[in-house]
């Protein structure tokens, strides 16, 4: 009868170590299945291609709606670049975030609306600045002009919103420097 109860008992703790074993492999298999999900989504929405730098902004908590907006930067600092922020320049801003495909209530919008409501820390210059230089590494010199007039033209446009005779013409100093300190971080 002692036989059969620690025999039990053995075959009930030889249960128990495979099920919490397997119950870590399957939680293991599910966290590298979530990974490579984050990390294909965060390069569909970034271009890059560097599997370093994608694992390395995965393991950051970066998520693609994030990060698109993060290329929203430029726009966000232009606006505030003279210390304040107008309802043209607020305009022009949403507008880009709904041709970037950020639509209201997405975590990407939710930030951006944010930095509008007041002006990002300047980290995010410096984040933005640092991404930038490091994807134009990866880029031919046409890719790098390319983008380059995209994201300066779409800045250019928030800078003028507020200026001149119907918001058009006119752009203060601290936005034109503005546009100077972003087109150094295409030089690579």
């Amino acid at each position: 009868m002692a036989e059969a109860f620690l025999g039990d008992r053995k075959r009930a703790l030889e249960e128990e170590f495979f099920r919490k074993r397997e119950q870590a492999l399957l939680a293991r298999l599910e966290a590298e299945r979530a990974h490579r999900t984050a990390k294909q989504a965060l390069a569909e929405a970034s271009g890059l291609t560097d599997e370093a730098v994608l694992d390395h902004l995965v393991s950051l908590g970066i998520e693609p709606d994030a990060f698109m907006a993060l290329r929203l930067v430029p726009l966000v600092e232009v606006a505030w670049a003279d210390g304040h922020l107008d309802a043209r320049e607020r305009q022009a801003v949403l507008s880009a975030l709904a041709a970037a495909g950020l639509p209201p209530g997405s975590l990407g919008y939710a930030l951006v609306d944010g930095w509008l409501a007041s002006p990002p820390p300047p980290s995010m210059l410096e984040a933005w600045s640092a991404y930038t230089r490091g994807l134009c590494g990866q880029l031919s010199p046409a890719e790098r002009q390319s983008l380059r007039s995209a994201v300066i033209g779409q800045a250019r446009v928030v800078a003028e919103a507020a200026g001149g005779i119907l918001g058009l013409g006119k752009v203060s100093a601290a936005e034109v420097e503005m546009l100077a300190r972003l087109e150094r971080a295409f030089a690579g």
